[in-house]
């Protein structure tokens, strides 16, 4: 098995979610997989840690594959920090993360969870892959995207990835995809709504709904390709520092 490259999977919806099965069965054709994964959905979570309770890990064994697997009571950051740290013997020559059961493109990418997983993997310094199809359901078909997800993976294992750079890859929900687009993210933001409600105790609470709204009307971004049949790929970097604005705040009377 040395010879073999090492594949951490983790996703965001949890250890049994059919997108996670299927990249399980692509990796297990690329190298030794190794999986850790919530044990219960973290969709939505973000970057959140877990740093004020504990965290428990198990062994399973969900079919009968030859990867080792592992759940956890902690989120998809979290997952990679256990990995890393605690569970693999050697440091992964690749993390993937899915594939997430709905759109992760544009500003998604801020709160996905499947993400932050790819995320801290590269800020660990492993190279990263986060994969979604922009389907929500439980059922969705995930066979039209194998080849894709296999050939993207293959390419990071052959070239690695820039210093500090990971892979936002989307798939559009359709029946047969046209090809690969390298891509920027797109502006949007959510128009959001809180539907507001009472319980029989008259107590009021709230469910969180909206609709996503595309800004950008360029022709190179995710939404664009997403839009017209394409899967996009975009190179997603964890330095927040906006550097254009450097020279402007040095122009700033902060020290008189």
């Amino acid at each position: 098995m040395a010879d073999k490259p090492l594949i951490l999977v983790t996703n965001d919806d949890g250890l049994t979610a059919p997108g996670i099965r299927t990249l399980i069965k692509i990796m297990n054709t690329l190298g030794e997989v190794v999986v850790v994964a919530p044990d219960s959905p973290q969709s939505g979570m973000g970057h959140a840690i877990t740093v004020d309770a504990t965290l428990h890990v198990r062994q399973e064994q969900v079919d009968d594959g030859p990867q080792i697997e592992y759940s956890t009571s902690g989120t998809p950051a979290d997952c990679v920090k256990l990995a890393k740290h605690e569970i693999l013997k050697r440091v992964p020559d690749l993390c993937v993360s899915g594939i997430n059961h709905g759109s992760n493109s544009s500003i998604n990418v801020i709160y996905s969870g499947t993400m932050s997983a790819a995320i801290e993997a590269g800020i660990e310094g492993i190279p990263a892959i986060g994969f979604s199809l922009c389907d929500y359901s439980w059922e969705a078909n995930f066979k039209t995207v194998e080849k894709h997800v296999k050939v993207i993976s293959q390419n990071v294992l052959k070239h690695g990835l820039p210093k500090d750079v990971v892979l936002n890859v989307n798939f559009p929900n359709v029946e047969k995809i046209k090809g690969i687009k390298i891509c920027r993210q797109a502006k949007g933001n959510w128009s959001e709504v809180f539907d507001k409600r009472q319980n029989p105790n008259g107590k009021n609470y709230y469910w969180l709904s909206g609709k996503f709204v595309n800004l950008d009307k360029g022709e190179d971004t995710d939404e664009w390709a997403l839009k017209n049949g394409f899967t996009s790929v975009v190179p997603v970097q964890f330095d927040l520092t906006a550097h254009h604005c450097i020279q402007n705040l040095n122009s700033w009377s902060l020290n008189d």
